[in-house]
């Protein structure tokens, strides 16, 4: 007997008057286990106040005992009772009565009670205007709607088309009526719309997707459609189809895609131009610095002329700083090519940190400022690219040189935090960096700020996200941290398993439970 209710429930809820289910308690009481919308909109009750609880908790005692009298006697004589007349509802649905039937199981007991009610004879109007107004609501939606209708038979003859389908595509209702649905795709999706729509029909199947219609124009336009099969009398079926033009959003995706080659390709031929034009600069370069450095040394014999020496001094100087931009500009360009490989070695931090501020020791006493180092006792060695961390020390420690004030003090530290990492940071007193534009800061080319004092050229804007890239490549990270006209901090930090600490304690750690699992065979 579910099995009814189930397959019937459709038709049970689609009712235009009240009808429920009653069950007895065997105790002469009765609770409902099913009740329909109108049902509902009568007890003026949701249906989860409603379904599974007693006539009494949701019901005044008259309306009570008027059912359960009629129940009682639907019980005891085991067939149909009618109710004429019935006290007022909250709901305020007005009814002529109801007709209680008994549904009797296989052993002839009654399993529940059918109510239905019958509408109110003095107004035979309200099922009819009812149909109406729900006639006349779709028809409003099918019109009003925004979105393009189109309702075909099963001969794929259009038989109905909205306002905003034809507003969309030009055709006038006259044209389409009639019309095979199909011819309104593009000559290469034909047989595919006409194979597709049969099969929906028969089938019942709903589906959605893309397709291209054509305009009355002759032009081709991009749509989203959804399809739903409608069954009228008779086993009349039609297929609603729902279109949404997404021509201008294809195009969007077009362009954008365009775009993206473009930009793709763009990248591609500077990031080879940069790194062809590095190669061909290095080698004149090279040779300029070569001859420039035995001219200055006399290693031939003397010059003849001081001011030819110090011109190439000069020559000297500028010919390094700017074969130093062509080796960023071409580290730049590898890594975004992703052709920077690294030559890692077991490299000893603090004898790194102390060559590089050697090295810069006589830049900061001629701009009159203080390297400091503080680097930790017994600094475990780090797995690394010795010539790609010395870089980015360089940049770092060039780039505190560079917007410091005179008198300043430059800090460069290392040391090893809880989780075994290793830790280099350098620390400025200079003119620091907006909190806003600290991204700026690392991204290629970005040069927030000018030199506080000038101390040759400036340089490309890489040497931060050179910097960052290279901890990158390392699996590590760079942290910038500043604040105008209190100096710059930035930390590079360098993942655990680099370091040789980290090596130990996991040798260590699977040594002893290899020892463990010995003495336990042993045993």
């Amino acid at each position: 007997m579910s099995q009814g209710l189930v397959d019937y429930s459709v038709l049970f809820e689609s009712m235009p008057v009240p009808r429920f289910i009653v069950r007895s308690d065997g105790l002469g009481g009765y609770f409902l286990i099913g009740a329909n919308r109108k049902a509902l909109q009568y007890f003026d009750r949701d249906r989860k106040h409603v379904v599974g609880y007693k006539l009494e908790e949701f019901l005044d005692r008259d309306n009570v005992r008027h059912f359960r009298q009629s129940f009682e006697v639907c019980y005891k004589h085991k067939r149909s009772v009618s109710i004429q007349s019935l006290p007022g509802l909250p709901g305020g649905m007005r009814v002529h009565g109801f007709i209680v039937s008994p549904v009797i199981d296989d052993q002839g007991n009654i399993d529940f009670l059918d109510v239905i009610a019958h509408a109110d004879s003095s107004d035979h109007s309200m099922l009819q205007r009812e149909r109406d107004d729900a006639i006349s609501l779709l028809s409003s939606i099918f019109d009003v709607s925004e979105v393009g209708i189109v309702v075909s038979d099963q001969n794929r003859r259009i038989v109905k088309v909205n306002d905003s389908f034809i507003r969309m595509y030009g055709w006038s209702r006259e044209e389409l009526i009639g019309k095979d649905v199909a011819e309104m795709v593009t000559p290469d999706e034909r047989d595919l719309a006409r194979n597709n729509h049969d099969s929906f029909i028969r089938s019942g199947e709903r589906s959605s997707g893309e397709m291209k219609l054509i305009r009355r124009d002759g032009s081709i336009a991009n749509a989203l459609f959804t399809t739903a099969t409608l069954e009228l009398s008779q086993k009349r079926r039609f297929q609603v189809t729902t279109v949404m033009d997404i021509t201008l959003r294809k195009q969007m995706e077009l362009s954008l895609r365009l775009a993206k080659e473009q930009a793709d390709t763009a990248n591609h031929a500077k990031s080879t131009f940069l790194a062809n034009m590095s190669h061909e600069l290095r080698t004149p370069l090279n040779a300029i610095i070569g001859f420039s450095e035995m001219m200055k040394n006399e290693t031939f014999g003397p010059l003849g002329n001081e001011k030819y020496k110090e011109y190439l001094g000069d020559i000297h100087l500028s010919a390094r700083h700017l074969l130093e931009i062509i080796n960023e500009v071409l580290d730049m360009s590898k890594i975004e090519a992703g052709r920077l490989e690294l030559d890692e070695a077991w490299i000893n931090l603090k004898d790194l940190i102390l060559s590089v501020a050697r090295m810069s020791g006589s830049r900061a006493q001629n701009s009159k400022l203080t390297l400091i180092e503080e680097v930790e006792d017994g600094l475990p060695a780090l797995l690394a690219d010795m010539r790609l961390v010395r870089q980015i020390l360089i940049n770092l420690v060039t780039n505190a040189l560079k917007f410091s004030s005179p008198g300043g003090e430059i800090r460069i530290g290392a040391h090893l935090n809880r989780d075994n990492e290793l830790v280099m940071s350098v620390e400025d007193q200079g003119i620091g960096i907006p909190r806003d534009r600290i991204q700026e800061a690392l991204e290629p080319f970005g040069q927030v700020g000018e030199p506080v004092h000038a101390r040759g050229h400036q340089g490309t804007g890489l040497g931060l996200p050179l910097a960052k890239a290279m901890a990158e490549l390392h699996d590590g990270s760079l942290l910038l941290e500043s604040e105008v006209g209190l100096g710059t901090k930035v930390t590079v930090t360098f993942p655990a398993y680099r370091t040789m600490a980290e090596n130990v304690r996991r040798n260590r750690s699977h040594g002893e439970k290899a020892q463990i699992k010995l003495a336990r065979e042993s045993e």
